[in-house]
């Protein structure tokens, strides 16, 4: 819950979004029929223990409210805010090294393999609260996709290959062989 919360009725919506890297708590409160829900979003810690200085001095925070927002839009609206867009222009346009196919499957990260091999790490996950399927579409020469841990060490039994299955919220880490 560090880019967006979310709360829902079944035809309405509101989400919280921010840049910080703190949570959220929320409380219900049922009086004369109506259910009213409270949000709080936690600025800062400020913990006395170990650094008594932690989190002290000058913050920028940014938060946001994404009026009438389903899962997907609170997604999209905590990315944006998170991770927005750049453009880099040059003489050539240049493909993607990865993308995803499937609904919901987000990358959130690309990057080199931490044990200097040169492959290839992305992390995925599923962000609507749906199981899905879908593909991962590799943009350069590899000889095999296949699913790691969290920390990129083998997992006995991974499967093997660009097809993904997701459960609700699932985040995957897959490491492609160059």
């Amino acid at each position: 819950m560090h880019r967006f919360v979310l709360v829902r009725e079944a035809d309405f919506g509101v989400a919280l979004v921010n840049d910080s890297i703190y949570g959220y708590d929320t409380t219900r409160e049922v009086a004369d029929d109506a259910i009213t829900t409270n949000v709080r979003l936690s600025l800062l810690r400020a913990p006395r223990f170990p650094d008594p200085d932690t989190d002290h001095g000058v913050h920028v925070i940014t938060v946001g409210m994404v009026i009438g927002a389903d899962v997907a839009e609170a997604t999209r609206a905590g990315i944006e805010l998170n991770a927005p867009a750049t453009t880099v222009r040059g003489g050539n346009d240049v493909e993607p090294l990865v993308a995803v196919e499937g609904e919901g499957i987000i990358v959130s990260g690309v990057k080199l393999a931490d044990d200097g091999s040169g492959d290839v790490i992305v992390r995925v996950y599923e962000s609507l609260g749906r199981r899905t399927v879908g593909s991962l579409k590799v943009g350069f020469e590899h000889r095999e996709v296949r699913e790691v841990t969290l920390i990129e060490d083998d997992l006995e039994g991974a499967r093997v290959g660009s097809e993904l299955k997701l459960r609700p919220f699932e985040v995957r880490t897959v490491r492609i062989t160059r």
